[in-house]
């Protein structure tokens, strides 16, 4: 035992941290991306940001942010969101996580992000909006954040579709009809005063046609910033990931999207699905699309090889299916998912309370007493739990937490249909002043509203 005591050498943990980095290297993809737009309105923006460090100066530690925002009623909320977006998201993950922790904590920052974003810019007091659709690549993990109709899909390199975002229009998502409506809105379509109904579903007031966006402070408050989330686990083969504005998806299919680009890079990929939407259906709204392809570092390619159509990667039309009744995908249908790709997380739940509860690690305790939503320190007497029932600040206990301030509270109130909302037009008198073009000075007769489908 002796002898063997002796040769036995300990390695020092810096060496082994640098194995560990090293490996973790290797194992990480190659990510080439492009771009492509057509602008029809102006209202569309793209955040591309890649080798993104979540340990500064390590230069392994890297990630990749994407995000697509399609404005409507100005580009103010959707160049707000670009600029503001990405920190608020960053600023709800406690420091000195693993690589691990971090993935995990992503869906509950992605939930802090929006809202913190959408309350500073309605205190700005500018009425436009903007749908998200917001990618944060970490390795082989894809997490996907989304408001509204611009939608984000992936192709594992052995084949199928995954759809991971929702789609909060109100023409064909029934679960968020039902919770506007439990809200105190009203969802219906415009009335031309003789009984005709055109166009499509909107809620009321603001004749908006999405369930939640960032902004569009002047209709109500039952229009949510709360995003669905998705995060899935692709195999070290990789995959090819789309994200396009509803300019794209009005007019291609994904099957169609992914099969008029097939074996080009990216960059020319985008300007393909561009063009052939464009083609389509004309440019009736701003048409944007970023490709994403996600390699194995060994064997960089400029596009992905053909999928495998057989076996397990089985294409499928729908959603992916929801887990809790409140998910937001409003479309079940059966398929085969291929067991190459993990789904790590899916959520798509409006309530605030749900999305942000979690348990505190130990070693976190120190940010307990801070809002769960913009980050501040809340003062003894002035927080409240997310689980309270109402704005009565009482003694803070580390139990009760996470902890909203005043002011997220009261948001959180007014989303949940718990005070009322600003405004109180009927659907009727709206499709009156709509038809007459004075609604609220912004539209003319024979135009659309708000987010036109």
């Amino acid at each position: 035992m002796s002898t063997k005591s002796e040769n036995h050498q300990t390695v020092p943990l810096s060496v082994l941290l640098k194995r560990e980095l090293a490996n973790e290297k290797i194992e990480r993809p190659e990510i080439i991306h492009g771009q492509a737009s057509q602008s029809k309105k102006g209202e569309d923006f793209t955040l591309v940001k890649t080798e993104c460090q979540r340990i500064v100066g390590d230069g392994v530690s890297t990630y990749s942010v994407f995000g697509l925002f399609d404005g409507h009623n100005g580009s103010a909320a959707a160049i707000y969101s670009k600029e503001n977006l990405l920190t608020n998201v960053l600023a709800a993950i406690p420091s000195d996580l693993n690589r691990d922790e971090w993935v995990a904590a992503l869906p509950r920052a992605f939930v802090a992000g929006f809202v913190k974003t959408d309350k500073e810019f309605q205190e700005r007091s500018q009425t436009s909006g903007t749908t998200v659709t917001f990618v944060i690549i970490e390795g082989w993990v894809i997490s996907v954040a989304s408001v509204g109709d611009s939608r984000c899909i992936v192709e594992p390199a052995e084949g199928g579709v995954y759809y991971l975002s929702a789609d909060h229009r109100l023409e064909i998502n029934e679960e968020e009809r039902q919770r506007i409506t439990s809200s105190g809105g009203e969802v219906g379509r415009l009335n031309t005063g003789g009984g005709a109904e055109i166009g499509p579903l909107r809620c009321w007031p603001g004749g908006l046609c999405l369930s939640r966006s960032i902004g569009d402070m002047d209709v109500g408050e039952f229009i949510v910033p709360v995003p669905y989330v998705k995060q899935i686990k692709l195999s070290t083969a990789g995959g090819r990931l789309i994200i396009s504005s509803d300019g794209v998806w009005d007019a291609l299919s994904a099957e169609e999207a992914l099969d008029c680009c097939r074996g080009m890079p990216p960059d020319a990929a985008a300007a393909q699905i561009v063009k052939d939407a464009v083609g389509h259906k004309g440019l009736r709204d701003d048409t944007t699309c970023i490709v994403i392809d996600i390699l194995p570092q060994e064997k960089p390619q400029a596009s992905l090889p053909q999928p495998k159509r057989q076996g397990k990667g089985v294409l499928f039309k729908s959603m992916f299916k929801k887990k809790s009744s409140e998910s937001s995908s409003s479309v079940e249908k059966e398929y085969i998912e291929p067991d190459e790709v993990e789904e790590l997380f899916e959520e798509g739940s409006a309530s605030l309370s749900e999305r942000l509860d979690t348990k505190y690690p130990l070693c976190n305790m120190f940010k307990l007493f801070m809002c769960a939503v913009c980050q501040v320190e809340i003062k003894p007497g002035e927080g409240i739990s997310i689980h309270a029932g109402s704005s009565n600040p009482g003694k803070l206990r580390p139990w009760d937490g996470p902890f909203l301030c005043l002011s997220c509270q009261g948001k959180k109130e007014a989303m949940e249909g718990k005070r009322p909302s600003g405004s109180g037009a009927s659907i009727d008198a709206i499709s009156l002043q709509y038809l007459t073009g004075i609604y609220k000075n912004k539209i003319c007769f024979g135009t659309q509203l708000r987010n036109p489908i």
